[in-house]
């Protein structure tokens, strides 16, 4: 398994020989507008592609988590070929048609492609009122055989959803969503640091890979204040915060149980 972190939340994920995007924001530096009510109020994305988004495009499938402009964006809309399988929540389906995607597969539980299981998981995008503004969302948990299990938080707050999709499918690896984005009102909408030690403590054999930081404006947790809360906290042999366009390599140590 390969796990390339463009930028944001944009991954491609390179699983049993097939390439999925995951979640691409392609527009370019600049070109958004900032998300309002937040304290940094600089256009969107804050920081380059590390590489053309053309270059993106040569993958097997797409897979959403939703379709929130930082995670599906007009520029990614365009450059997609239409034809591209693209899996996402229910509640995004016709969207996605309304675009012109005719290959787009709702993950209702569970659907099953080219050998490779998709489980739909849930989350909370925030807590309280704001929680149910940013609904839906989804994760998932992603099953083959000879490969690890990767289960895709999407972006959510540590909560009993989450616990709960660990506590089932004992992932082996995890995709969070930090950033610790958030509104001036209201508390957090994706990971802060203690909910990623939270992920951490309750699968201690898991490998943990953090995305979705230092490139939209809302999002205030950085990689290094991260990384030195994870050093603190004896964490950071086991999670991994990438660089735009890095590439982490999980060896085919597992195989699906049955």
């Amino acid at each position: 398994m390969h796990i390339q972190l463009i930028r944001h939340a944009t991954v491609i994920l390179t699983l049993s020989g097939k390439k999925i995007l995951i979640d691409p924001m392609l527009s370019p530096q600049g070109t958004m507008a900032p998300v309002p009510d937040s304290a940094n109020q600089k256009p969107n994305p804050l920081v380059e592609l590390p590489v053309d988004p053309t270059a993106l495009l040569d993958v097997d499938a797409v897979l959403l988590t939703h379709t929130h402009r930082d995670h599906f964006d007009d520029r990614a809309k365009e450059l997609i070929p239409k034809n591209l399988p693209v899996f996402c929540q229910p509640e995004d389906a016709a969207k996605l048609e309304q675009f012109g995607f005719y290959d787009v597969r709702p993950v209702n539980q569970s659907l099953t492609w080219d050998g490779i299981r998709f489980i739909r998981t849930s989350g909370h995008h925030g807590t309280d009122e704001i929680g149910e503004k940013m609904a839906p969302v989804s994760g998932y948990l992603l099953q083959s055989d000879a490969e690890p299990y990767l289960y895709i938080a999407g972006d959510t707050v540590w909560c009993q959803e989450v616990a709960k999709a660990l506590e089932t499918y004992s992932p082996q690896t995890i995709l969070l969503n930090g950033g610790a984005a958030e509104f001036l009102t209201g508390g957090p909408i994706t990971m802060t640091a203690q909910d990623i030690a939270q992920v951490a403590f309750h699968v201690p054999k898991a490998k943990i890979i953090v995305v979705h930081m230092e490139a939209f404006n809302h999002c205030f947790l950085t990689r290094k204040d991260l990384r030195n809360y994870l050093r603190e906290n004896g964490l950071n042999q086991r999670v991994n915060c990438p660089e735009n366009g890095e590439i982490i390599t999980i060896r085919n140590d597992y195989r699906a149980r049955p």
